[in-house]
């Protein structure tokens, strides 16, 4: 049994992944929970709707889980602000990855102990995109790296244009696309070119 449920609060589970193609399965695999939220945003989106929804979910006495420190913050500072927010309120936070329980009766050792935690993962981050970029460098110059998938075929972009033409509002192509407005209008710039 939980500490929330002992408490008579519910457990509430958070799970981010990076990519609509990505699965959050393994996150939070087999834990019990009383509601789950799921956000599929890269970790540096501030735009996190789910994140949003169970901040204003939980209530005093209930648990937040989380399956790592980087599935619930971009970086140290928003870590500490959703933590603090939290705790403030009563709820009760853990990392299954890191096996860390703040409370809310928290001691100098357990700041220190999310900070530090908080500050690898946010160091970790920047590794993987530095190997990223330098990985992408090495294959440019080789003249093996072929870019991004592009989000729209170019028969996708020719009908687009079409209707657009025809007067079909940019906001209800982009919809039917199931893509950005952004996407859209960059798909068309460079269709021109």
């Amino acid at each position: 049994m939980t500490a929330a449920a002992k408490r008579g609060g519910k457990v509430v589970g958070y799970q981010r992944v990076s990519s609509v193609d990505q699965n959050a399965a393994r996150q939070l695999e087999g834990m019990q929970v009383d509601k789950m939220f799921t956000d599929k945003a890269s970790g540096k989106d501030a735009n996190r709707p789910q994140l949003q929804a169970a901040l204003d979910y939980l209530r005093d006495g209930d648990m937040l889980v989380v399956h790592s420190l980087d599935r619930l913050a971009r970086n140290l500072d928003d870590l500490r602000k959703i933590v603090s927010g939290l705790t403030d309120k009563g709820v009760q936070v853990q990392f299954m990855k890191e096996g860390l329980l703040f409370t809310g009766e928290e001691n100098a050792m357990s700041k220190l102990l999310l900070s530090v935690m908080g500050a690898f993962a946010e160091f970790e981050r920047s590794l993987i995109k530095e190997r990223q970029r330098e990985g992408i460098a090495i294959a440019k110059a080789k003249g093996l790296y072929k870019g991004r998938k592009p989000s729209l075929s170019s028969e996708q972009v020719t009908a687009a244009k079409e209707k657009a033409a025809a007067g079909v509002p940019m906001a209800k192509l982009a919809r039917d696309l199931q893509v950005s407005r952004q996407t859209l209008y960059t798909a068309l710039v460079e269709s021109r070119a």
